[in-house]
């Protein structure tokens, strides 16, 4: 288990990360999320044991990290952090000994990994000869030769195409099935969604929602309705506890204040023609994080 307990980071006067607590058990994929300069980073680098806490306290497994502990480690940057000279090969060899890798596993988890993302044959191309996509592929392989027991992903899929997302999605799912404990962090909510099910959202350093994705959407009061029918948009805009009534390609999206006006909308549609689709949905991540954020830096 990763236990950070009342963390603390001051950088001068200036507070980077505020009284900041979360576990996340082995096997979790656990969501660190917040707008650019939150406090993620600083997170991630405490974590790590790059930077030291102001106060705080943050252990693997009931272990303070240091030295003896990093080489269960991997970390996947948001920058490209990869020697572009060097061979796919030669990369791996690097990392992979500064993870006290034998050269023989190295080989042996970077010849699996590459057939695993369909690039078997760039192993002795350089990184700068590789297109974006596939030096990302590269970046995600060096953060997962090791095998990490912890690991950090930080925009694991930036400048990828949905396919590529998907082989990412597989392998993430398969480490965590293996025991892996992954944080995850990403602007885009719905990759967030595909699989965290625990968060915590920053502002300003410090935690401003946090818990159990299923639970979270539970208690947020707003709600989508979508509609499809023949009714006028404006009867729906005229119901007490509409908030908007969007209209899509060929059905309605109705945005609630809470569960209780359903039945409200519920009434007027059942008196319509041609009813095809009436569901009621939970607000997506992004709603959530938009509003939580926006009320944050209200306050």
């Amino acid at each position: 288990m990763l236990k950070v307990e009342h963390v603390t980071k001051y950088y001068g006067n200036f507070k980077a990360v505020d009284d900041l607590s979360f576990e996340v058990d082995k096997g979790e994929i656990f969501g660190l999320l917040g707008v650019n300069g939150a406090g993620k980073t600083t997170t991630f680098r405490m974590i790590m044991g790059l930077l030291d806490k102001t106060e705080g306290k943050i252990t693997l497994d009931g272990k303070t990290i240091d030295y003896s502990v990093t080489d269960n480690i991997g970390f996947l940057t948001e920058e490209r952090s990869l020697l572009t000279k060097l061979t796919v090969k030669e990369q791996a060899i690097y990392f992979g000994a500064l993870k006290g890798m034998s050269n023989d596993k190295i080989l042996e988890r970077l010849d699996m990994l590459l057939k695993k993302f369909g690039i078997e044959e760039y192993k002795n191309k350089k990184i700068k000869e590789l297109s974006k996509g596939n030096q990302q592929k590269i970046q995600f392989i060096t953060a997962i030769l090791n095998e990490p027991k912890l690991l950090i992903l930080d925009e694991p899929f930036s400048g990828l195409d949905p396919f590529n997302i998907e082989l990412f999605k597989n392998e993430i799912l398969d480490l965590s099935k293996k025991g892996s404990i992954i944080i995850f962090s990403s602007h885009r909510m719905e990759h967030v969604e595909l699989f965290c099910k625990k968060l915590v959202i920053l502002v300003n350093g410090k935690s401003v929602l946090s818990g159990n994705i299923k639970d979270i959407k539970e208690k947020y009061r707003k709600k989508n309705i979508m509609i499809r029918c023949d009714i006028d948009k404006k009867e729906l805009e005229k119901i007490k506890g509409v908030e908007d009534v969007i209209e899509k390609s060929d059905e309605l999206e109705v945005k609630i204040s809470s569960k209780e006006v359903v039945d409200d909308v519920f009434k007027l549609v059942s008196n319509c023609k041609n009813v095809t689709k009436f569901v009621v949905e939970e607000p997506s991540l992004n709603e959530i994080f938009i509003s939580t954020v926006g009320e944050s830096y209200e306050k």
